[in-house]
Formats: C-alpha cells, structure tokens, sequence
C-alpha cells in the first residue's frame, strides 16, 4: 500500500474558537485521509499542535514534525504538543537553521511541500500574506493538491 503524505499547515492564531471546533474540523477533513496518511506537521503552536494531537489521539497515521531549528526552540506549546504524543510522532525531522527568522520558517514549510501529494490548509481571516498562504501559493506553484479550511 502507497501512502498518501500530506502537509498540514495553518495559522498560530487559534484562540478564536474552542478546541472542540477543530476536532470537528480535524474529524471531517484529516480522517478521511488518516488511515493511510503520513502527515507532515510544523511543529509551531497553534493548527500544528492542535492537529498533532488530535492525530496522534484519534488516527493510526504516520507522523512527521518539522521544525526549521531544533525542536527545544519552538514555544512552550509546540514542544509540549510533541511530548504528550510521544511514539505517535514517527519521526522529528529538525532543519537545523540559524538564525530562525521568516526565510527559515518558510524553507520548513516548503521542505514539507516539496515531500507531499496533498497540502490542507487552515488559514484564519482573509489576507492571504500569511505562512499559511505562502505555503499553499508554493504548493499551487508545484502543482500539488490543496484543501483550503477557512477557520
């Protein structure tokens, strides 16, 4: 059997709405694809860790963290996120980068990309000069999949 990889991305702006409202989210959009998925997930606190656990808790998916530095450097939140899935996270894949500044965020998240078929997408609010966007415009511009969830 073939695995699909898929890259998850998504805004660190979750306060919003309850964490009940992404595990609907997750439910509808990432299960379907969860029983034979690698997800790629960023490791950064908000949609990333919110996903992690939510995959980690509910599916049999292989999972993949990437951070751009080393994990120790993401928030409090991210690293924590990591913890509590423990052996759910197939692999930590740390990029290694210094300084971690925008560019490095941005080669994590097409690094992630460049390795997947498929890219859901959960940006918040209409401007579209977020990481978020900026990772779904790279994936458009490599003609992989997209799945936008407007949250």
């Amino acid at each position: 059997m073939t695995r699909r990889t898929v890259t998850i991305t998504g805004t660190r702006t979750t306060g919003h709405r309850e964490t009940a409202h992404y595990a609907q989210l997750f439910a509808h959009y990432l299960a379907p694809f969860a029983p034979e998925a690698h997800f790629h997930l960023g490791g950064a606190r908000g949609i990333d860790s919110l996903a992690l656990a939510w995959l980690a808790a509910h599916t049999p998916a292989r999972i993949t963290v990437v951070v751009p530095g080393v994990l120790d450097q993401q928030p409090p939140e991210a690293r924590h996120a990591v913890a509590r899935a423990g052996d759910r996270v197939a692999e930590l894949v740390e990029l290694g980068a210094d300084p971690l500044d925008d560019a490095a965020y941005l080669a994590r998240n097409r690094w992630m990309v460049d390795r997947s078929g498929l890219v859901i997408g959960f940006p918040v609010g209409t401007s579209t000069v977020s990481g978020t966007w900026q990772t779904l415009d790279y994936a458009a511009r490599q003609d992989k999949a997209r799945l936008i969830v407007p949250i």
